[in-house]
């Protein structure tokens, strides 16, 4: 626990001037979780004798978050273009006696479309009119989502939630996250509304932060639907105390999705 505090410490640290400036910063920050999210992504299906290309889901993957992020009308072509590289690499793996291959395929596609097309909402979320600080209401509302779930659920978990993906997530935990994302998004609300530029009501603080934290558990398990199928723990390294860089966003990716359509119902 000591170790996961320290990092999670660390990376506030190093979101904080990224949120702020935005742009570039910003960019450069996502685009090198989910990076390297991608790289662990493959990584995990290589364990299993399948063989989804790392460059085209690497390349893919960044070229749509660029598209995405500096030229979002060619965004639509970046990912149509990863698709067909994606099917003319895995034909010619077939051709050599890749016998596979279409399964390879789909996965490369699926690893693209996910940590390339979906995670670059991040990117949009903070593009938004007054972005950084809707980023500091969304994603605290995720962290402390995910931390009262590991924290009550360890201690007073009872029934298992998934028993077969997610062991450990028990259904006390997991309302413990739910009623603590809600109160975290009423607070920020009243507190941005009073001291920010955010225009927002404690009544849509809490239900933004409610979809937030019932929804973005979704992303942890998926990510574990993957884990389970490798046969891994944790999807890398890179963090200690969190595993991987995919371990660390998968809930992050579903929170800048529906957080930045939640928002922008909010603002219409």
């Amino acid at each position: 626990m000591a170790r996961r505090s320290a990092t999670a410490l660390l990376l506030l640290v190093l979101i904080a001037p990224a949120v702020y400036f935005g742009g570039i910063l910003f960019f450069l920050y996502v685009a090198a979780f989910v990076l390297a999210a991608t790289w662990e992504y493959v990584r995990m299906f290589s364990l299993m004798n399948y063989q989804p290309s790392m460059a085209v889901s690497l390349g893919g993957v960044l070229l749509i978050l660029g598209a995405r992020a500096f030229a979002p009308q060619g965004a639509g072509a970046a990912l149509a273009l990863a698709v067909l590289v994606a099917m003319t690499v895995h034909l010619l793996a077939y051709e050599r006696g890749r016998d596979q291959a279409a399964v390879d395929f789909g996965i490369t596609v699926g690893g693209v479309a996910y940590l390339g097309w979906i995670a670059a909402y991040m990117n949009d979320l903070r593009a938004l009119p007054n972005g950084g600080w809707w980023i500091m209401l969304i994603f605290p509302v995720v962290w402390l989502a995910d931390s009262g779930a590991y924290m009550i659920g360890v201690k007073y978990g009872r029934h298992k939630m998934l028993p077969r993906l997610s062991p450990h997530k028990s259904w006390e935990g997991y309302f413990a996250g739910v009623v603590g994302g809600t109160l975290c998004g009423a607070f920020f609300a009243y507190a941005y509304s009073r001291f920010g530029p955010l225009h927002i009501s404690v009544w849509q603080g809490a239900w933004l932060g409610l979809v937030l934290s019932v929804v973005t558990t979704l992303g942890d398990v998926g990510e574990s639907l993957f884990k389970r199928f490798a046969g891994v723990k944790d999807s890398g390294t890179f963090l200690p105390g969190h595993g991987g860089a995919f371990d660390r966003i998968d809930s992050l990716i579903w929170a800048g999705v529906i957080g930045y359509y939640c928002v922008r119902f909010l603002i219409a």
